[in-house]
């Protein structure tokens, strides 16, 4: 699950984290008061969006023009900033071409910055342990400074037996060159952050840039918070922050029936049942010619309603141009799948290949089911032969 900006700091900040002031707004008035709430001279106006690169961004009917985070000095420039990103689209590199529309705005003080920082806290899948990193290359997207200079990026792992300690923020403080007072307020944020990952059931916090003021103050000019979806039913307050504004529908609609789905940019729709076998089905689907338009786990007790809401959350994307349902039966019966996908075909205008394969617990009897509905489905015998027919079915209606 992730959250807006102004979010990320207003809990950030409840864990002692330093973070300028701010506040966001719906309206270019509500800019304009939220800057007069602040000290000045300087403001910086942010497009709030789901999505990282937005200094650099460009507005789709202003391609030309300024991205999503501007300065301002007067209550004019605040409004004026504010009316050219609400209501407009903004693309960045991680939005897409299609961007995202910018529903608020985060009004902030400015802030003297003397360097500027990159920070992160993950959870590092080989050590099994949460991993601080750091570079001095801060503003810039962490995966061009470790193609390019991978040796400016710094890491500790943290033992979740003893957790973080004063020597983890000391050794990233050197490794940074920070010295002075900079070292203990550097250490200090640092441990503020691990607390507040730990006690939010984080999957990644990443502030970028993190700046050093004039003063040597420590601060997080940006922040980016995403929460562990598996740990929300412990963070009830969390699930209020959510912008569905900024989700995709179907991932949404799939969400309300339980179904683990993942929006792709491919054509081939996938019904599978477990996370595993819907990856090989993505894998063989790519090794045959075609591109798979979603993962899609039904789960191993589906019913026959999840099966045809699932269906119908595949067909209401409009890039898919091919369906391969992909069932081994264990605790999942292919009867009930069958029913499943017969039941939405015939609620739904099905207007593209369906390819089926069955595998497993009364894999006869739906196989009757799916042979006795009257659609136009395309049976197959193994996975293989199940992708080289959806693949090809695809291109000749194409």
């Amino acid at each position: 699950m992730n959250i807006h900006e102004y979010q990320a700091k207003d809990l950030l900040r409840g864990f002692g984290v330093a973070v300028p002031e701010g506040h966001v707004a719906w309206t270019a008035e509500e800019a304009v008061a939220a800057a007069a709430k602040l000290p000045g001279p300087v403001y910086v106006v942010k497009a709030q969006i789901h999505a990282g690169g937005r200094g650099a961004g460009r507005f789709a009917d202003d391609p030309q023009g300024k991205g999503g985070v501007r300065l301002a000095r007067t209550a004019e420039e605040v409004r004026a900033a504010a009316e050219a990103m609400l209501g407009h689209v903004l693309v960045t590199k991680q939005t897409g071409p299609a961007g995202r529309r910018v529903h608020r705005v985060y009004v902030e003080a400015g802030c003297d910055i003397a360097r500027e920082l990159y920070l992160s806290l993950l959870v590092d899948r080989v050590t099994a342990r949460i991993t601080i990193m750091a570079s001095t290359e801060g503003g810039m997207e962490i995966e061009q400074v470790a193609a390019r200079t991978p040796d400016r990026i710094f890491r500790v792992a943290i033992d979740p037996a003893t957790g973080i300690s004063p020597f983890h923020g000391r050794r990233l403080a050197f490794a940074l060159g920070l010295a002075g007072k900079q070292v203990a307020t550097f250490g200090a944020f640092v441990e503020a952050m691990y607390r507040a990952f730990v006690s939010l059931d984080c999957s990644i916090m990443e502030v970028n840039p993190l700046v050093v003021t004039g003063a040597g103050e420590v601060v997080a000019l940006d922040a980016k918070v995403s929460f562990d979806d598996n740990a929300l039913f412990r963070h009830s307050d969390l699930e209020t922050l959510v912008d569905e504004a900024e989700e995709d529908p179907k991932e949404l609609e799939a969400a309300r029936h339980n179904l683990n789905y993942v929006a792709l940019d491919g054509t081939i729709g996938c019904m599978v049942n477990g996370a595993g076998l819907a990856m090989a089905t993505m894998d063989i689907i790519k090794l045959y010619g075609g591109s798979p338009a979603n993962f899609l786990d039904v789960g191993g007790g589906a019913t026959k309603e999840r099966v045809t809401a699932a269906f119908k959350i595949i067909l209401s994307d409009p890039n898919v141009e091919g369906i391969l349902v992909n069932i081994f039966g264990g605790i999942m019966r292919c009867d009930v799948i069958a029913e499943g996908v017969v039941a939405a075909a015939r609620e739904v205008s099905l207007n593209v290949p369906l390819v089926v394969r069955l595998e497993g617990t009364n894999v006869e009897l739906g196989k009757q089911i799916l042979a006795k509905s009257g659609l136009p489905i395309i049976a197959a015998d193994n996975l293989a032969d199940a992708a080289q027919k959806v693949v090809a079915a695809v291109k000749e209606a194409a």
